[in-house]
């Protein structure tokens, strides 16, 4: 008689689930199995919330470290979304894209702090932001280009004979569609199946005790790198994405501007 058993995926202890197992079968335990990530995200929230507080009372001439820190941050963040967008419509959209950025990278840099986790290393947290994304970008496209505007964006634009063959446009227009949708799905994998994969690797590596802190301590710079990366990497397609829909001046017809 065969049976199969079920892979379990080893995962760093953190706060939440330690105090789960000492409740394992009461309400309060199961609840904070179920709400893990979310917990985590809303700690790094209010850390942030916190910090731009601090910064923002303690405003000097001269900045001290965590104002310097905070204005260099900015400061890059600022240089590249608006060389993406333009600065008229980088600084009109860097709050959203910098607060994303910043979050992500926090999130993902938490799980590296001993009994604490990446929020970014469950779908629900992943794909929540992506969908912030998603709605945000077509929010923007239907607004600037108008809704008739946006179908003509969908299908490609076709002018000339492209226009009178309806096959192609058509078929422009499913492809565009699909790629639409399935944008939050890509982008929210892709950030945490990364988050995720690092930190399965450093439960493993811790598993093997002292023997393997050589190759926890290489992994976790690695994650480190990869935190700081992921990051970066959501912001610049989240900013392209915002520039596919903005980037139409040369939509506009001759003597309508």
């Amino acid at each position: 008689m065969t049976g199969t058993s079920a892979v379990v995926i080893p995962e760093l202890p953190n706060v939440l689930s330690l105090l789960a197992d000492s409740l394992r079968g009461t309400v309060a335990g199961n609840f904070l199995n179920s709400w893990e990530n979310l917990f985590f995200s809303l700690f790094i929230a209010a850390m942030l919330v916190l910090a731009a507080i601090l910064v923002s009372r303690k405003h000097e001439m001269v900045p001290g470290r965590l104002q310097n820190a905070m204005e260099i941050l900015v400061e890059g963040l600022d240089g590249l979304v608006c060389g993406i967008l333009g600065r008229k419509d980088g600084r009109k959209y860097l709050p959203f894209l910098g607060t994303l950025f910043i979050y992500i990278l926090f999130m993902n840099l938490c799980g590296l702090i001993p009994f604490m986790k990446s929020a970014t290393s469950g779908w629900s947290t992943t794909a929540a932001l992506a969908l912030c994304v998603f709605f945000y970008v077509n929010y923007t496209a239907v607004r600037k280009l108008g809704f008739i505007g946006y179908l003509d964006h969908l299908a490609g634009r076709p002018r000339g004979i492209m226009a009178v063959t309806a096959i192609l446009p058509l078929m422009m227009f499913v492809l565009h569609t699909f790629s639409e949708l399935i944008r939050p799905v890509t982008l929210s994998l892709r950030l945490r199946s990364n988050v995720w994969g690092d930190d399965v690797l450093m439960a493993v590596f811790a598993g093997f005790g002292l023997k393997g802190f050589p190759l926890l301590f290489f992994n976790t710079l690695l994650a480190l790198l990869s935190a700081i990366v992921q990051a970066i990497v959501f912001l610049l397609l989240s900013t392209i994405y915002f520039a596919l829909v903005l980037n139409h001046d040369d939509e506009v017809p001759a003597g309508v501007k």
